[in-house]
């Protein structure tokens, strides 16, 4: 599974990160979400649906 994050929509409410921190993280200076990768860590595909569905914004794509 691959994560991406659409940068235009993302407004920083950091819910990703607050659900899963394993592969969400914080843009320090401008709060927005970043991947340090798009591949999912085995075992922590439930959590990155539950961030997507947890984004205000829809900022989280989800690739097979």
């Amino acid at each position: 599974m691959r994560v991406s994050i659409n940068r235009g929509l993302c407004q920083g409410h950091a819910m990703c990160w607050l659900t899963c921190p394993e592969v969400f993280r914080i843009n320090d200076e401008d709060g927005h979400a970043y991947l340090e990768s798009e591949l999912v860590p085995e075992g922590f595909e439930e959590k990155v649906d539950q961030a997507q569905r947890c984004c205000p914004e829809g900022a989280i794509i989800i690739h097979p």
